[in-house]
């Protein structure tokens, strides 16, 4: 694709220092731009490398100014990046149609434009959306809905009943639906308690590879619009996850516990079920949540409290050899250890 400054500038809503007529074939970092690459900085440590490459132009925003590059102004240098990153290196867009090995109950609702790739499965009643992708082995089970613009990666299974909105992406290896881990103790013996719920997951949500995110016990299992969710993540059943979280690798949350809009849970936390997480909360990495969180709250370690508390107590074990250390002297010259 060949744009020149002036024409990426107005998709980006920025404005060009320099030449607006110069042409731009391409997107890359610093390190390894040539003649004809947009770059970004965000940092002045980065405008210095953008400037010493090889790229035509920057795209960066209002602190800086170039003698030599051609500059591409935006309010956030980051969120251009993103859009531009689209612009070079559009996703492929598969054609219509049915592959002649993919499976298809008669009863499924596909529209026209929809593409169901090779070895998929596709049960009684689903319904396909408008340019819904099915890319690969794709498993979509019976009386599943599929927005608009869904993408199934390879190799996704999605057990009966789910509801996914528009413009979901599920990459590889994720099982959507499965059931619940629900047992109780019946004569010494774990009776199963079946899992008759499902999965309804929002518009513009993302999911990892290999996510397993369980179906309602007896509802449903709630993943709220705009929420991103990365690889490994386990899901379990009846939780509900508000619009625009994050939820980073190899989160594990239990099951029925609320998650409120814009939460963040940083990689390796832990959720206990049945708790209440609010809006805007941060859970760090590693994190062991056993209580409720409020509203905006910031906790971290294991179990996990308030971040100002558990950076005092860090502190204080910083300190400690230093105090046996005292200790120990003032106890030499008081002639022995205290009964």
């Amino acid at each position: 694709m060949t744009l020149t400054t002036a024409e990426i500038a107005k998709l980006l809503a920025g404005e060009v220092l320099g030449d607006a007529t110069a042409t731009l074939t391409g997107f890359a970092t610093a390190d390894v731009a040539k003649p004809g690459d947009l770059t970004f900085a965000e940092s002045e440590e980065f405008f210095a490398a953008a400037e010493n490459c090889a790229a035509t132009a920057i795209i960066t925003d209002a602190r800086f100014a170039s003698t030599k590059k051609i500059l591409i102004r935006v309010a956030n240098p980051r969120v251009a990046f993103a859009k531009a990153i689209t612009i070079f290196f559009p996703e492929p867009k598969l054609p219509a149609g049915v592959h002649p090995s993919a499976v298809v109950a008669k009863s499924a609702q596909i529209d026209p434009t929809a593409h169901i790739g090779p070895h998929c499965v596709v049960g009684e009643r689903v319904k396909l959306g408008v340019n819904a992708v099915l890319q690969s082995g794709n498993s979509v089970g019976d009386d599943s809905v599929l927005g608009d613009e869904v993408n199934l990666f390879p190799n996704v299974t999605i057990y009966p009943r789910t509801q996914i909105g528009r413009r979901v992406r599920i990459h590889a290896g994720a099982v959507i639906g499965s059931d619940g881990f629900g047992y109780v103790l019946d004569s010494g013996a774990h009776r199963k308690i079946l899992q008759i719920g499902n999965v309804v997951i929002g518009d513009d949500v993302e999911i990892g590879a290999n996510v397993t995110i369980d179906r309602g016990a007896l509802g449903s299992t709630v993943i709220g619009k705009g929420t991103k969710i990365d690889n490994l993540v386990q899901i379990a059943h009846n939780v509900q996850i508000g619009e625009h979280c994050i939820v980073i690798a190899q989160v594990g949350i239990a099951g029925s516990t609320k998650i409120g809009h814009y939460v963040i849970f940083a990689g390796q936390a832990g959720v206990a079920g049945h708790l209440k997480i609010g809006n805007q909360a941060v859970v760090g990495a590693q994190a062991g949540v056993m209580t409720d969180i409020p509203d905006g709250g910031k906790w971290l370690g294991s179990p996990a409290q308030p971040d100002k508390e558990y950076k005092r107590q860090v502190i204080a074990l910083r300190h400690l050899p230093d105090l046996l250390k005292k200790i120990s002297t003032w106890e030499k010259k008081l002639g022995g250890q205290p009964e």
